[in-house]
């Protein structure tokens, strides 16, 4: 049998033509996976766009909502701070805001101030009826204990909520569907739907060619049509690291009996909305949401009191968040105290530095300060602010992009059409 033989000089000309050859199907074949995530992505987006648009632009809004609120009603939610002068005792404040609330209502939270001109914002729930109930907020002024004002946020039996920042936050987390049940559903699907297309919007945009700069910029002196996808694809690629655990944090925080459990197939993980107070007896006397607050700055004296989530009903909890508790090896400077409120024994400690904390528990604890951009201070309230405000930009772009293709496919259809009739 007569061998074959090539030259050195051949040899390596060989040995690139193969290996272009294989590479010029690997190209192809991720091509064509990539053409299959466009239309993933590209029906998400069709889909899904305009609730993304919604989530966007109200969640922009609600990060900077107390700023907000404040500028909106500057006469019940801002007051003077006097020289020299401290906070009057929270039973004092506490007992102001119940003074202009009818008997039936019930303290249901409490916004500690914000800075010395912010007032306490305490929200009280007012039955009117067995299926009806009120909302309503009302201001003391923390150095005199005197009410400042008081408005209605919302009533249960009427579809939009009576103040801009409640609308907004109805329309974030519930879209104003009337069932509470249906819009969680509603909120969390879509949000997974929406992670998905984030996600297929990195594999499309992934530069297969490894051409990055073309990737992560504009094209000087491009038309129309190109800067319409040049600012899609760059929009979708700067705030993809913020997009993500936003939209993750969206799920977790209306769908937590869903995540909670899934994540406790790989870590231990607690919930604090779901401890419950046991009366000892029936009809009880509970202790007072100033004496719980009490009871949370033991455990963190350096912490500020930021939240404080009352007990209007008898198996609820009281639950006080506090800011500014700075604690080795943590990042978060954030802790939830959940207190049962007739004992006031501590049933949980939402704090990632215990020795305790699982990684679940870290987990769940990083979700609302990543959602609202307060984890990293000023800078990631701005970073969230700005991703909410890209998310109509890539629905509005995205859906140009796709009308721009439509229109080429059918073009030339049309062109055909003559030629078929003279036949």
């Amino acid at each position: 049998m007569k061998r074959r033989s090539y030259s050195l000089l051949h040899l390596p000309e060989k040995v690139v033509s193969i290996a272009s050859l294989i590479g010029d199907r690997n190209l192809s074949r991720l091509k064509a996976r990539r053409k299959f995530w466009l239309r993933v992505h590209l029906w998400l987006g069709l889909v899904l766009g305009v609730l993304l648009s919604i989530y966007g632009v109200t969640g922009s809004i609600l990060v900077f909502y107390p700023e907000i609120e404040e500028w909106l009603y500057p006469k019940v939610l801002v007051v003077e701070q006097p020289a020299n002068t401290q906070y009057r005792p929270l039973a004092e404040i506490f007992a102001a805001g119940n003074s202009v609330m009818p008997a039936t209502a019930k303290h249901a939270f409490a916004y500690y101030p914000r800075n010395r001109e912010a007032a306490f914002k305490l929200r009280f729930v007012v039955p009117i009826s067995a299926t009806v109930q009120e909302q309503w907020l009302v201001g003391v002024n923390p150095y005199s204990a005197e009410v400042t004002g008081k408005f209605l946020q919302h009533r249960s039996d009427e579809w939009l909520p009576a103040t801009f920042i409640d609308l907004m936050f109805e329309l974030h987390y519930a879209l104003l569907i009337p069932s509470k049940d249906i819009s969680r559903v509603v909120v969390g699907l879509s949000a997974a739907l929406l992670m998905i297309s984030t996600l297929t919007g990195l594999i499309v945009w992934w530069p297969l060619t490894g051409q990055w700069r073309n990737a992560l910029t504009f094209k000087r002196g491009a038309g129309k049509v190109r800067l319409n996808y040049d600012l899609h694809k760059t929009s979708g690629f700067y705030t993809l690291l913020v997009m993500l655990p936003v939209l993750f944090s969206g799920i977790y925080m209306v769908l937590p009996h869903h995540v909670v459990p899934v994540l406790e197939l790989f870590s231990p993980a607690t919930y604090r909305y779901w401890f419950e107070s046991k009366p000892p007896y029936p009809n009880a006397p509970a202790i007072g949401m100033d004496q719980a607050v009490a009871i949370a700055v033991q455990q963190y004296p350096q912490g500020r009191p930021h939240w404080i989530y009352g007990a209007p009903n008898p198996t609820q909890t009281y639950t006080v968040c506090q800011d500014g508790v700075d604690a080795p090896g943590s990042l978060l400077q954030r802790r939830c105290t959940v207190i049962d409120r007739y004992s006031g024994v501590i049933l949980d400690r939402d704090d990632p530095s215990l020795s305790t904390a699982t990684a679940g528990e870290i987990l769940t604890h990083w979700q609302w300060p990543l959602h609202s951009g307060q984890a990293f201070g000023t800078s990631g309230r701005i970073l969230v602010f700005v991703t909410g405000l890209a998310c109509p930009v890539l629905f509005v772009t995205g859906l140009i992009r796709w009308l721009q293709k439509r229109r080429s496919a059918i073009r030339p259809r049309l062109t055909r059409l003559p030629e078929r009739t003279a036949r």
